[in-house]
C-alpha cells in the first residue's frame, strides 16, 4: 500500500485547509520545494500536490513551483487543481509531472476523458471530492446533484487510470479516514482507489493497510497529520509499502 505525502500550495506556501475552506487555511511552510525534498528523503515514491490557486479559480496557479518541485526530487508526482483544458495538460507534462488528477472537468466534461487518455495514454487520476455521498468541484466550493459511486463508474468507462477518494467532511480534521465509502467507490469502479482525507495518525494507516486488500485500496494520501508530526513518513513507509506492484499499478 502507497503511503503519499501531500503538498497543498496556496499563495505560494504550503498549507492545509479544514474540510475545503478558505478561510481555514493553515500556513506549514514558505518552501514547498524543500517540503517535497523531505518528503523524498523520507523515502516517499510519490508526492501528491494540488495546486489550490488554480483550483480556487481566480486566474492564479503556482505551476512554476510544481515544475522546480519536479527538478528537485526525482520520485513520482501526481498533480491536481485547475487542470480542465488541453493547454492545461500540456502546460502542466512540459514540467515532466507524471500522473495529471482531474476533479471539475472529470465532472462537468466527462467526455472529455477518453480523448485524452487516447492522446495522452493513460496518465489521468479522477479526483472524486464528496460530501454526503455527493460530488462538489471547483477546489470543494461548488455543490452538484451527482453520486460520487456513479461518477466512479462512468469515469471507469472514460478510461480513468485509479481514483483519490476524498470525504470533504474528514479532510483536515484529524479524526479518521472513511474507509468503508472508499471501499465503495472502489467495489464500484473495479479501478484502484487512493485514500485521502482523515488520516490522523499511525493507528488509522494500520487499519486502511488491514483492510486495503479486501476493500481495493491502493494507497492513502496523507497531509495534516504529517506536518504536525503525528506520522513518522519513513515509519510508515518502511512497514507498509512492500515491492513495487502498488507503485506501479497506481
Amino acid at each position: 500500500m502507497l503511503i503519499i505525502p501531500a503538498i497543498d500550495i496556496y499563495n505560494r506556501m504550503c498549507v492545509r485547509l479544514s474540510t475545503g475552506n478558505f478561510s481555514e487555511i493553515t500556513e506549514y511552510s514558505s518552501n514547498p520545494i524543500e517540503t517535497a525534498k523531505q518528503f523524498y528523503n523520507a523515502g516517499a515514491k510519490w508526492i501528491h500536490i494540488v495546486d489550490l490557486d488554480a483550483a480556487e479559480g481566480k486566474g492564479r496557479n503556482n505551476r512554476r513551483i510544481i515544475g522546480s518541485i519536479r527538478e528537485a526530487v526525482p520520485c513520482r508526482i501526481e498533480t491536481g487543481g485547475g487542470i480542465r483544458s488541453e493547454n492545461d495538460i500540456k502546460e502542466i507534462l512540459k514540467t515532466g509531472i507524471d500522473r495529471l488528477i482531474l476533479g471539475t472537468v472529470a465532472v462537468k466534461k466527462p467526455e472529455l476523458i477518453a480523448e485524452w487518455v487516447k492522446k495522452y495514454g493513460q496518465i489521468f487520476i479522477a479526483g472524486i471530492d464528496a460530501k454526503d455521498g455527493l460530488v462538489r468541484v471547483s477546489g470543494w466550493q461548488e455543490k452538484t446533484e451527482i453520486q460520487d459511486v456513479l461518477l466512479a463508474q462512468e469515469l471507469k468507462s472514460r478510461g480513468i487510470r485509479g481514483i483519490i477518494y476524498t470525504n470533504i467532511a474528514k479532510d483536515g480534521l484529524l479524526k479518521g479516514p472513511d474507509i468503508e465509502r472508499t471501499h465503495l467507490i472502489a467495489q464500484k469502479s473495479g479501478l484502484p482507489v487512493v485514500l485521502s482525507g482523515g488520516i490522523s495518525s499511525e493507528d488509522d494507516i494500520a487499519e486502511v493497510y488491514s483492510n486495503a486488500e479486501a476493500k481495493g485500496i491502493a494507497g492513502v494520501i496523507t497531509g495534516k497529520a504529517l506536518y504536525e508530526k503525528r506520522i513518522n513518513l519513513n515509519r510508515m513507509i518502511d512497514m507498509y509499502e512492500h515491492g513495487d506492484s502498488s507503485e506501479e499499478q497506481w
